[in-house]
């Protein structure tokens, strides 16, 4: 960034661009993830509505609906209303200020005034006049608060995008949440059952004299335990379907009926596209705000500067004053034109002041576009490792399960050839069971890592939402 000198009719301050020494141009922040596993993801640009590569038809929906009517979004929106207005405010200093007067009265002018020493005589008194003024961009301080004002919009419409890809991601999780309880709360209900059937079995062999009270007791004890386990799964389901409802813009009663029976959560076909560092960095809004942000920053240096010159208006009036019945006879009217110079001469010291303040505050604007980057490399490694970890250990608990699942099958087969009795089999249904809570839970976790990996790639806001104005030019 160069600093330009006041040589003639020039802009100072400095010329914005993405600075040399930036996070975002290290060649090992746009290489490939480190943390990228080909098993499961693949490294090609995330498509726009990452939502849809779940097939779900009613997920899809539901995410449509959030992002068409979420109260967040509709506030983001507002605010992007509002940068706009600003930005038109900045664009209408270039533009020609005009202005009319008139008065009217009836009274006295002061003859002593004029060096007339007598008393001039009562009358109507009138006084019609139209200004026009142009304020000269002698230094360049209306265009760089028009790229401020413009860096401002852009950081609002960068903010919209932020809460679109949360609001998306908000909306899978919840339906995720939903489903993967119910899955849960059905495995919990068979549990139940099959531990109704041990005490069952416990009771008769007690009657039958084969088995203690103690035994019985603790099969009672365990049913009640998985009993205690369905209230609280109730509950999750309950709660995040009250979280869609609302993420949709509706009222918790007005919860989506059709995701309260989904007993699986959505599941993927396809290896996620993740690209690179280079497109995360362009993808990504919090990024893309905080470059927008130091943009605007370094703008405001430009302005800041050009208060330590002149502000220089070039000015024409017409009209014309007296008696009112001599209106507009001829030596009434008047007019003027030419410039008018002002410059806060003394307040130099001032200006310094104000130029100090915002070079501290392009300098931390650059330190958060920095962060911003960092954070979302961050973000991104993290969730792909955590992906790939949690993808082992749910193929080690499917593997398990597979291993009782036939155990369980041998159990039976053993149990209908008289080789043993029925508490083999229960023991080994409750341990196929509790295997199944495991393996639930564990596709559970990788249903949220896959979220928590679109939310870090930042996709999910492109073309949507309300944009800026293009009347007013691009971005030097």
């Amino acid at each position: 960034m160069v600093t330009l000198t006041a040589t003639g009719c020039t802009t100072l301050g400095p010329d914005y661009h993405v600075p040399a020494t930036a996070m975002a141009q290290r060649a090992s922040v746009t290489a490939p993830f480190r943390g990228a596993d080909t098993r499961i993801t693949v490294n090609r640009d995330l498509q726009t509505k990452w939502w849809e590569l779940y097939h779900d038809p009613v997920l899809n929906s539901l995410v449509e609906q959030a992002l068409t009517t979420n109260t967040d979004l509709r506030i983001a929106a507002a605010n992007i209303g509002r940068a706009n207005a600003l930005l038109r405010s900045a664009d209408h200093a270039r533009d020609i200020s005009t202005q009319f007067s008139g008065t009217a009265q009836y009274g006295r002018i002061s003859g002593e005034q004029y060096l007339i020493m007598q008393t001039l005589p009562d009358g109507g008194l009138y006084d019609i006049g139209f200004n026009a003024a142009y304020q000269i961009d002698l230094f360049g301080q209306i265009s760089r608060s028009l790229e401020a004002a413009r860096g401002d919009q852009e950081v609002s419409q960068a903010t919209y995008d932020t809460v679109q890809i949360t609001i998306a991601a908000e909306t899978v999780r919840s339906y995720a949440a939903a489903c993967s309880t119910g899955r849960e709360l059905k495995i919990a209900e068979h549990a139940l059952s099959l531990q109704q059937e041990s005490v069952a079995l416990k009771q008769r062999l007690y009657d039958g004299g084969r088995a203690m009270t103690l035994e019985v007791s603790r099969a009672q004890a365990e049913r009640d335990q998985e009993q205690a386990m369905i209230p609280a799964l109730q509950a999750r389901q309950q709660v995040a379907l009250y979280r869609l409802a609302v993420l949709t813009g509706k009222p918790p009663a007005e919860f989506p009926r059709q995701v309260a029976s989904c007993t699986s959560e959505p599941e993927l076909k396809a290896p996620i596209p993740i690209g690179d560092g280079a497109s995360l960095i362009q993808r990504r809004p919090d990024v893309r705000r905080a470059e927008r942000a130091l943009a605007a920053a370094t703008a405001r240096i430009g302005v800041a500067m050009a208060d330590m010159y002149p502000h220089i208006q070039l000015g024409a009036s017409i009209g014309s004053t007296g008696l009112s019945n001599h209106l507009f006879r001829s030596d009434t009217m008047r007019f003027g034109i030419g410039p008018l110079i002002s410059w806060s001469f003394p307040d130099r010291d001032l200006a310094k002041i104000h130029i100090a303040l915002a070079k501290s505050d392009q300098e931390a604007t650059f330190a958060r576009f920095d962060g911003a980057v960092l954070n979302a490399l961050q973000e991104i490694e993290g969730a792909l490792t955590m992906y790939s970890q949690d993808v082992n250990r749910r193929d080690a608990l499917r593997t398990s399960h597979e291993h009782l699942a036939q155990a369980q099958q041998d159990a039976w087969t053993l149990y209908h050839q008289g080789r043993v009795n029925y508490v083999p089999v229960v023991a080994a249904e409750r341990a196929l069971v509790a295997a199944e809570h495991r393996l639930a839970e564990a596709e559970a976790k990788i249903s949220a890592d896959q979220i928590v990996l679109f939310l870090a790639l930042g996709g999910g806001w492109e073309g949507d939402g309300p944009q800026a104005p293009t009347s007013l030019g691009s971005q030097p």
